[in-house]
């Protein structure tokens, strides 16, 4: 079993390759599901099969396709706990219509889409499971939040089971209405799904994050904090591909000065993206539309790779916290003995290593809880360089 997730900024050709990587695996004989939660239906558009939509259908031997509804998964997995929380907020004398929408968690509606992929897995009926990403850099705190919500749900529900009865006795004078048993079974069902859905996600055997981006600044910062992301929160990204490389062969000066900045982007994802393998498309000459253009690009990305492949196990980034500090292990590339240079900016990092023909800059984003330490001390040691952040005192 293969869940692979596609994640990058809009616009970078996320759901093509999605497309593309469901094509190849069915191809190799893989039973083969690729699943998009984008409003804007995406596969339809990536497929030019307008026809797509909330239920599963078969479009070639071993694919299929399944445009999510978020609405729609919301309202079947969370309706009885959303009703109970908006009774809540009703009941201190807040708007009903307002009541729903505080009771409407951050990230809800992309949860509840994980959720249905956590429903295919457990029906053992696909080999493989591609997931197109919403266009969010948050999207992966979205992939993480099971096993936050399920080691606290977990203690929060053998709370209310233990003061129930008192509640009860409470409950005419605060006017705050007491969860059903329905309402406390429902709870369980879902922090028991989230649990099993982290597990899954978290297990390198099964699940690969792969990175999608464009020669440019901005879908490449994206990704290298969806990589740190990913790293942090222990969920294994395999791959990064790089879309719309434009051909130097141009005698047009306009062309030929992007191609060329087109090709120090590249390089310089190489470096920011190492250790992971990195795959370069070239720009097609025409839209990337329909099932034989999708085929054509997926033999451009893989070849005759199967895309089942686990192709990188590890972390660029490893993060170690003790009580006053945080140890930081950054993978870097080429890099001769302690011939390097760090300059810390807010939350980012300039790591500047010397290689044989040069000096190769890196600019890393840093976790949220370096904000109130120092760059204490670095070391290097081979191609991973050992960062300390201590607490400023």
């Amino acid at each position: 079993m293969r869940l692979i997730i596609y994640t990058g900024k809009g616009g970078t050709g996320k759901t093509v390759t999605s497309c593309s990587t469901a094509i190849k695996l069915a191809e190799f004989n893989h039973k083969t599901i690729v699943i998009s939660s984008d409003p804007a239906h995406t596969l339809g558009d990536a497929f030019m099969m307008p026809n797509i939509g909330y239920e599963m259908q078969e479009i070639l031997p071993n694919l299929e396709v399944l445009q999510i509804d978020p609405v729609d998964e919301m309202r079947k997995q969370y309706d009885t706990i959303l009703s109970y929380m908006a009774s809540m907020f009703s009941a201190k004398g807040i708007d009903e219509t307002l009541a729903y929408e505080i009771a409407m968690l951050p990230g809800m509606t992309q949860l509840f889409s994980l959720l249905k992929i956590e429903e295919l897995i457990k029906q053992k009926s696909f080999d493989a499971i591609v997931i197109d990403m919403p266009a969010s850099g948050e999207a992966l705190r979205y992939l993480y939040f099971p096993k936050l919500v399920g080691s606290i749900g977990r203690k929060l529900t053998g709370l209310a089971g233990m003061f129930g009865g008192v509640a009860r006795i409470f409950q005419p004078l605060s006017k705050v209405p007491m969860p059903s048993k329905g309402v406390l079974q429902s709870e369980v069902d879902l922090i028991e799904r989230l649990q099993y859905l982290s597990e899954i996600i978290r297990n390198i055997d099964i699940t690969s994050i792969r990175l999608v981006v464009n020669p440019d600044t901005f879908s490449i910062e994206n990704a290298k904090r969806a990589l740190m992301s990913a790293s942090l929160f222990g969920i294994n990204v395999d791959l990064a591909i790089i879309n719309k490389i434009m051909p130097h062969q141009t005698s047009d000066q306009y062309y030929a000065n992007w191609a060329e900045f087109q090709k120090r982007k590249v390089e310089e994802a190489r470096a920011n993206f190492y250790p992971l393998p990195l795959k370069e498309i070239l720009l097609h000459n025409t839209e990337l539309r329909g099932l034989e253009m999708l085929r054509k690009n997926g033999e451009l990305i893989f070849g005759n790779e199967d895309p089942a492949k686990i192709y990188y196990r590890g972390k660029a980034f490893n993060f170690a916290s003790e009580e006053n500090s945080m140890r930081m292990t950054v993978k870097v590339p080429f890099t001769e003995k302690d011939d390097f240079d760090l300059e810390r900016y807010g939350d980012q990092l300039k790591i500047k290593v010397k290689n044989p023909v040069g000096y190769v800059v890196n600019i890393v984003p840093l976790p949220s809880a370096t904000l109130g330490m120092k760059l204490s001390k670095a070391k290097l040691d081979g191609d991973e360089l050992n960062i300390l952040f201590e607490k400023i005192v």
